[in-house]
């Protein structure tokens, strides 16, 4: 029974920082606390931006599996977040879990907040974007017998945190391990998500309006040895929800690898991203030192070829535990 809870806690942290310290594992009850704390020195690529120490992430989370019978666990997890200086709850669910899979309720990410292959740390680009990735009303089930694996969630009517209309999500992943090679696809649809991602869709006064999201996008990555590949591409259509005549298609597509030497990893990485006949060509490069399983050092970087753009460059620490 504590390998199949063990296992399942892992499974259903996924979205929270990595759990790092067990505070109780007694009577069928096994309770996680975990958290990261990362600072960087940041210059990005947008015109005229200035660099700046960045507090790029701070995340609290407790997760606990409790056996109620030799077939199934009840699972639940809270998990807080702290940016501009305010502290906020990001996760909040319960739900239950065994060999049949974790099905979770409540505030928690959805299945596409996993998708994406990039090695960067912050000057990868636009990568695919299915823009809304979490909510309160999500319900999420994920399965993985360790060749195969599959998810779904959905966002069921949530008020849109900018536009008012009621969003509503649907996503899932599909995927499969055979030795050192992993691919999967994402599926997102989503409806009268809240976005200012293009000009196009925001009104008079340059606020977020509500649009529709349709997209996929393909992974896989092959580990050899001390090299490590990955590659995407994905197709995702952005339209007003009130006027389907103003519509964005971006294709995308990114390449990455890395070499690790003992406890420093080498990485390159390229992204191309093209919203419409918009083409944006991003390439970067960082170098990370593992000082220890729970610390490392990092620099990064990149180049992008978007109009006015600038070189760009990052210094960080991250701390977990």
């Amino acid at each position: 029974m504590k390998k199949t809870l063990v296992a399942l806690a892992v499974l259903t942290a996924a979205g929270s920082a990595n759990a790092g310290i067990n505070l109780y594992d007694a009577d069928g009850v096994k309770v996680d606390m975990s958290g990261a704390a990362e600072v960087q020195y940041f210059q990005g690529y947008a015109a005229d931006s200035k660099s700046k120490i960045r507090l790029d992430d701070g995340d609290l989370a407790v997760n606990t599996t409790i056996a109620v019978s030799d077939q199934m666990n009840a699972v639940a997890g809270i998990a807080f977040k702290f940016e501009d200086q305010e502290v906020t709850s990001d996760e909040l669910w319960v739900g239950v879990g065994g060999d049949f899979g974790t099905l979770t309720f409540g505030r928690q990410y959805l299945i596409a907040d996993d998708s994406g292959i990039g090695k960067d740390y912050e000057l990868g680009g636009d990568g695919i974007d299915f823009v809304q990735a979490d909510g309160d009303q999500v319900i999420k089930y994920v399965f993985d017998n360790g060749q195969f694996y599959a998810g779904v969630s959905a966002l069921l009517q949530e008020d849109g945190k900018d536009n008012g209309d009621e969003t509503t999500v649907y996503d899932g992943r599909l995927g499969a391990r055979f030795g050192n090679f992993d691919a999967r696809v994402y599926l997102y649809s989503g409806d009268d998500v809240s976005s200012d991602k293009f000009d196009i869709f925001k009104d008079a006064d340059k606020k977020a309006q509500a649009i529709n999201i349709d997209g996929y996008n393909l992974e896989a990555e092959y580990v050899m040895d001390a090299f490590a590949f990955s590659a995407s591409f994905g197709q995702v259509d952005y339209e007003l929800a009130s006027d389907n005549t103003k519509k964005v298609d971006a294709d995308t597509a990114a390449l990455a690898g890395s070499y690790t030497m003992d406890k420093t990893t080498f990485a390159l990485g390229y992204t191309y991203w093209a919203p419409e006949n918009d083409d944006v060509n991003v390439f970067y490069a960082n170098v990370t030192q593992q000082l220890h399983s729970n610390v490392k050092v990092y620099g990064e970087i990149g180049t992008s070829d978007e109009k006015d753009s600038e070189f760009g460059y990052v210094a960080g620490m991250e701390v977990t535990f």
